[in-house]
């Protein structure tokens, strides 16, 4: 009996398989179609595009100055004396690495505010300067502010006057005077 089962099973699948096929009687609609097709104008083909050497580029200017960094510039601080000594063209003393960073040292010089200044004697003049965070701190001379080991020269009521090292753009150093004056009060 199981291979009469078998039998039956293998007609009724086949049977079921073979349903899905129709037979057609004529083909005319499908060969029209292709016969239209290949009957109308082809279109043009694009050309291929044209081919250009690449051409090698050398260049030269490496040994030139970088020209995204900026050159500087400074301006001497007309004192009265008529002297320019504090600026230096170019044959400064490179910086001291060796040397302990001052708590000033951490902000730049255009963020720091001079509010007043302290007399100590004989001895000359604290300068009372505020940092970005508002504490306030006194500056002497031979103290350091600024990013670029700015020396505090001479410090008096009105301002403070310092020398930066900053370098030159040619692995050298230079010399640039600096001041932080007093900030004038603002009237209500």
């Amino acid at each position: 009996m199981n291979r009469l089962l078998i039998q039956k099973l293998l007609m009724f699948s086949s049977a079921i398989l073979l349903s899905g096929c129709v037979w057609v009687d004529s083909v005319d609609d499908i060969e029209n179609f292709v016969s239209e097709v290949q009957a109308r104008p082809s279109r043009p083909i694009k050309p291929l595009p044209i081919f250009e050497a690449y051409e090698a580029f050398v260049y030269e200017g490496s040994a030139l100055r970088n020209p995204f960094v900026a050159v500087v510039q400074f301006f001497p601080e007309d004192d009265g004396t008529g002297t320019d000594e504090d600026v230096d063209p170019g044959n400064a003393d490179p910086p001291n690495k060796e040397r302990r960073k001052a708590y000033l040292e951490r902000f730049a010089v255009k963020d720091l505010v001079m509010v007043g200044s302290i007399a100590k004697g004989e001895k000359g003049i604290w300068a009372l300067v505020v940092d970005p965070k508002g504490e306030i701190h006194r500056v002497a001379v031979d103290d350091y502010l600024g990013f670029d080991h700015g020396k505090v020269v001479t410090v008096d009521s009105e301002k403070i006057k310092l020398t930066e090292i900053i370098s030159n753009g040619r692995g050298g150093w230079i010399t640039r005077p600096r001041s932080v004056e007093l900030e004038q009060p603002k009237d209500p």
